[in-house]
């Protein structure tokens, strides 16, 4: 938990999960009740990382390797903590991530191949102790989640990011490795079977958000406008 004033929700699982939706959705339903809510994402999220981003997701820095490829990972989540969610969080605004530091024990550590070890050093050190309070983890076989993902590009000219275009058994062990972190820290994370209808996937989002906001104080006068 972080030692803010604010609260830090975190939302993993892998391609087509719909966790763009559901963030999009709850910042909507928390900002109807007067809560100041920031949206953000990895890679990227403030200037330093999303020049990275690009980097990262064209597959540029594949051929150097996955060991490089998780150093980047880290520089680009340590300048966003730094330079966007500790000082959101300092004022008590509520940060919702768009994956965080368990796509990087997934990616590049368990289908990375990477040592655990070594990946749990760059998360220590790139999030200097901001942990998640709650991390929702939509989850979804990977073939409907690649064929959304696929959908989702189709008469938009989106080609597939480096991690889009890798084999389905690739992106069934990451879902495995995500349950295994659900499973292994049950206080923070929350597993939601993203095969379901969206407005159920985003009424057990809040349910289990729910619990954490009284540490977050609403504005009452912004809750009764949006009310009106």
């Amino acid at each position: 938990m972080t030692e803010t004033s604010g609260l830090f929700v975190t939302f993993e699982g892998g391609e087509g999960a719909g966790k763009s939706t559901q963030i999009r959705l709850l910042a909507e339903a928390l900002r109807r009740r007067g809560h100041e809510v920031l949206v953000t994402r990895e890679p990227g999220g403030s200037p330093g990382a999303e020049a990275v981003r690009h980097v990262l997701l064209s597959g540029a820095a594949e051929e150097f390797g996955t060991r490089m490829e998780a150093i980047l990972f880290a520089a680009a989540r340590a300048d966003h903590v730094e330079e966007v969610i500790r000082p959101a969080l300092a004022k008590g605004m509520i940060v919702l991530c768009d994956r965080f530091m368990d796509s990087s024990r997934v990616y590049q550590g368990v289908t990375g191949n990477l040592d655990a070890d070594f990946i749990e050093a760059l998360v220590r050190v790139a999030i200097d102790g901001t942990v998640p309070d709650r991390t929702v983890i939509l989850d979804i076989p990977a073939e409907f989640g690649l064929a959304r993902a696929k959908g989702r590009g189709e008469g938009q000219s989106i080609a597939p990011d480096r991690f889009e275009r890798e084999k389905t058994e690739t992106h069934e062990k990451r879902r495995e490795a995500f349950l295994d972190i659900a499973a292994a820290e049950p206080e923070r994370c929350v597993v939601i079977d993203a095969l379901q209808a969206q407005e159920d996937i985003a009424a057990q989002i809040l349910d289990c958000v729910e619990p954490l906001l009284e540490r977050v104080p609403a504005d009452r006068h912004a809750e009764t406008e949006a009310a009106q």
